[in-house]
């Protein structure tokens, strides 16, 4: 089958509606009825990461396994059929700036301004302005742009792709770029981590070279970085060592030395994908080789209380739940901005299956996360509740 970019339509359940005869019945290899494909693209070469423009959602960006980077407007793409010698898809915007292939995953855009980042073999940084390509497409003014319909946009499909050179290249790195992610509040701070096991802050008032660059900031090469949204001064590092390294960017070193705030420890392989949660502003998930995806909480850290109940089962501080429904490795995951505690996760499952990958969307129970006085006092009412009922009243499913 070729490479696809697929878009599709998903129903997040509410909390709490699962039947129980419903989840027994659960066939894995089977479509799932409350997710439905509205579009597919055949992509040029394979898709390793993709990521949305937050200024017009119907923009994404895809790493690929060439020095270039993807920009399609898919809304406006004509849906295609995956079968075996079909033609490629033609990309709107072509990125152009790497001298050698990109890094699988060192991709990143802009939540302040549509700048797009990504990393590279080529041990650099590349950063693209969308306004600089929708002015090349359509030579006319942006803003009106991102108002049209879809079916508007769709009249300017063209038969080739423009290309777009860089807005800047940032040289720092010795070895090949792993991951970039921009400042949540800033449209000109950015940073990267490489296999050079190194981190680096980047800002484009002060030129193409490094702001700050803190050697060594784990044991191993860095496969990936993340910024918090809540508190600008926290950094997430994930390394080959099997650990993620939280930093506070205003005492990153002591003598020349990392300094993080804490050492995560849990997963059993190497950390390819992290991410802060958007609600909650001290939670954060990791997902590694494992095949794992762990939840933490840096809040619960020293919690001595919850750590002398789990005596029977100690877990490494912070850690309050696992995923374990991937069959290998996770290459990446994302936080639902919009329905609270729901994940996207997906696995390169070629080892274990002979081919594909698994996309896969959950919710975190409530009764995990929430408050423990809230939960106790919820299933106490339902004990209640349930003791109160007769054989033929009790519930029939539950969550």
């Amino acid at each position: 089958m070729p490479n696809t970019l697929i878009i599709a339509n998903c129903e997040v359940v509410k909390p709490r509606v699962t039947a129980a005869e419903h989840t027994s019945q659960f066939n894995e290899e089977a479509q799932s009825p409350f997710v439905k494909k509205c579009k597919t693209l055949i992509h040029p070469g394979e898709v390793n990461r993709i990521r949305e423009l937050p200024q017009c959602t119907n923009i994404v960006a895809t790493h690929t396994d060439s020095p270039d980077v993807l920009i399609w407007d898919w809304a406006a793409q004509p849906n295609r059929h995956p079968v075996i010698g079909a033609s490629e898809s033609i990309p709107d915007v072509i990125l152009t700036g790497h001298t050698d292939n990109a890094t699988e995953f060192a991709l990143a855009v802009c939540p302040a301004e549509p700048f797009v980042i990504s990393g590279g073999r080529d041990n650099n940084v590349v950063m693209w302005s969308m306004q600089d390509a929708l002015v090349s497409l359509y030579r006319q003014d942006t803003t009106s742009y991102w108002q049209l319909r879809h079916s508007e946009r769709s009249s300017f499909t063209r038969k080739e792709s423009v290309k777009i050179a860089p807005r800047g290249i940032f040289k720092g790195h010795d070895a090949a770029v792993e991951d970039v992610q921009f400042c949540p509040s800033s449209a000109v701070e950015f940073c990267s981590v490489g296999d050079d096991s190194c981190l680096i802050f980047w800002d484009l008032r002060s030129g193409n070279t490094p702001s700050v660059k803190v050697e060594r900031a784990q044991q191993a090469d860095l496969h990936c970085v993340d910024w918090n949204a809540h508190d600008t001064n926290l950094i997430l590092t994930g390394s080959a060592d099997n650990s993620v390294y939280m930093f506070d960017r205003r005492n990153l070193t002591a003598g020349q030395v990392a300094s993080p705030i804490h050492k995560f420890e849990g997963h059993t392989a190497p950390i390819l994908s992290i991410q802060w949660c958007p609600n909650r502003a001290s939670v954060f998930a990791s997902a590694a080789e494992d095949g794992i995806l762990n939840i933490w909480d840096y809040d619960k850290v020293g919690n001595n209380k919850r750590t002398e109940r789990a005596k029977a089962r100690p877990a490494p501080p912070g850690l309050f739940f696992q995923h374990g429904g991937h069959r290998d490795k996770i290459v990446d995951f994302h936080w639902n901005p919009l329905e609270p505690w729901t994940i996207a996760s997906i696995s390169d499952d070629v080892a274990s299956t002979g081919g594909g990958g698994t996309l896969q969307i959950w919710r975190i129970s409530d009764l995990i996360y929430r408050p423990e006085e809230e939960v106790i006092a919820d299933l106490t009412k339902f004990k209640e509740h349930l003791t109160q009922c007769g054989p033929s009243e009790a519930p029939k499913s539950s969550n």
